[in-house]
């Protein structure tokens, strides 16, 4: 045994002691586990400490889901010399609706929310309160041809997971912490509605919302 051990580096104590305070915070929350370890994060969490004056809540999309929808739609029968222009009140044969933990306000944060959702998917999806319900389907068709034609109105409804991560204080420590209901929520938001014909006559290309249009003439 040494009896003159050497002493630890003043920068290895300073670290010790600083691990030991970021344990002590976090574990005064409930977040460290029966082995003393803190538990672990999701991948998605935002990393290293944070400042809970200045840090917004960041949210991180979990998975989600692109989903062709028809919410509006007419079967028109265009007879031989019946061809030419016609008006046309769709319809409505289903709803999509922007939610976030099932509730229909959008808050400002659920806002930014669905901004990241449109980076996930590629395209733009609805940000605020909103519901394909507001407006009514009519429209002036013009039928070149006879034939049996489906007029539609949808969108692409996009749903899926999410986290929320807050920066929280405990002493003089900011840490992210995952603030999210039950450890992660929900959302559903749609994009800009899409109108127009099919027929019986052309396929159309599988999850696409003509396709969905086109099998609800049940070809």
């Amino acid at each position: 045994m040494n009896p003159n051990p050497t002493p630890r580096p003043r920068t290895l104590r300073r670290a010790m002691a600083s691990t030991a305070a970021v344990l002590a915070a976090v574990g005064s929350l409930g977040l460290v586990n029966a082995t003393g370890a803190a538990a672990a994060t999701p991948s998605g969490a935002p990393s290293g400490v944070c400042n809970p004056a200045v840090d917004k809540p960041v949210q991180d999309i979990l998975n989600s889901k692109v989903e062709a929808v028809v919410t509006d739609f007419s079967a028109v029968n265009v007879a031989p010399g019946t061809t030419g222009q016609r008006y046309q009140t769709l319809t409505r044969v289903d709803t999509v609706t922007t939610t976030v933990n099932r509730n229909t306000e959008i808050s400002a944060s659920a806002s930014f929310l669905f901004f990241k959702v449109s980076a996930t998917v590629g395209f733009s999806v609805q940000t605020t309160t909103s519901s394909t319900t507001t407006t009514t389907a009519s429209t002036t068709w013009n039928f070149n041809q006879p034939g049996y034609y489906g007029l539609y109105r949808g969108t692409q409804k996009v749903s899926g997971e999410y986290v929320e991560y807050t920066c929280a204080r405990a002493g003089s420590i900011g840490f992210w912490l995952n603030t999210t209901p039950n450890g992660k929520g929900t959302f559903t938001t749609f994009g800009y509605p899409e109108e127009g014909t099919v027929s019986c006559a052309s396929p159309e290309a599988a999850g696409t919302l003509r396709n969905a249009a086109r099998q609800r003439l049940s070809c």
